[in-house]
């Protein structure tokens, strides 16, 4: 579905991501870890095509990205950004609905169609009270969550998500990740999601990709990818790893 062949980023003479390389296909969750200034959000950017990439390419079901229209790409990829701006006085529903610009429908000429999926993706996000409430009266965690629910309604089968549990209690952390995850296993969706909860990652993805000084530093399942020399590497850190008592994934405890 969409893919990330060697790709080098710079910002004016500075590499910021040099030669990473990703596959992601329909079902398949993968975690993107790393400190800040990896390169995370520089990587789902190119993967968006909001950010050019120096070498490389990134191709969308064969077809390179650069190629695509913004709304035909707008149609299998969506993205969910860390720096989103979402404090207007524009209703839920109404930001929701917003999402299905790509398929034509604009505030005020929404289909039965566009306004059915935009309530099953507020439904799915636990946003069923909030649906007439203006974006500017929610908390920042609520706020989050209409970004996802918006991310959805595009129908889009590629998700894109920076850091899409910031700000989020523990509940709706969890509730985020087996959202995207359901998404996966039943509808054939694909994602890429940035976060820093090492066992989240480790319960819900299929892959993880530890991005380190711009770099690819290690990929694969949790298993692989989650060891105390890994982490103290990447995070310089000390951890204790164990096994999740309830489904049996990577443990991850911070040794303070």
């Amino acid at each position: 579905m969409l893919e990330a062949r060697n790709i080098s980023v710079r910002y004016g003479p500075c590499d910021v991501l040099r030669e990473v390389s990703l596959s992601l296909s329909a079902g398949r969750m993968v975690a993107l870890l790393g400190p800040n200034g990896a390169g995370k959000t520089t990587l789902l950017k190119a993967l968006n095509g909001t950010l050019p990439v120096a070498e490389g390419s990134v191709v969308l079901d064969g077809r390179p990205l650069a190629e695509l229209s913004r709304r035909e790409a707008a149609r299998r990829v969506a993205v969910v950004a860390q720096e989103n701006e979402t404090k207007f006085p524009v209703t839920v529903l109404d930001f929701v609905l917003s999402g299905r610009f790509a398929h034509g429908g604009a505030f005020g000429w929404e289909r039965a169609e566009d306004i059915a999926v935009a309530e099953r993706a507020v439904a799915d996000c636990d946003l069923q009270n909030y649906a007439t409430r203006l974006m500017n009266q929610l908390s920042g965690g609520e706020r989050q969550r209409v970004v996802l629910a918006r991310a959805l309604a595009t129908e889009a089968k590629i998700l894109l998500l920076d850091e899409p549990t910031a700000n989020l209690d523990l509940a709706h952390q969890a509730m985020i990740f087996r959202l995207v995850r359901g998404r996966c296993d039943a509808e054939g969706f694909a994602a890429v999601v940035i976060t820093h909860d090492l066992n989240l990652a480790a319960e819900f993805a299929d892959e993880l990709i530890f991005l380190h000084r711009g770099g690819l530093f290690a990929a694969g399942s949790a298993e692989e990818v989650l060891s105390e020399a890994n982490i103290a590497e990447v995070f310089g850190v000390r951890v204790l790893l164990d096994r999740s008592p309830a489904s049996g994934s990577v443990l991850v405890t911070n040794v303070y």
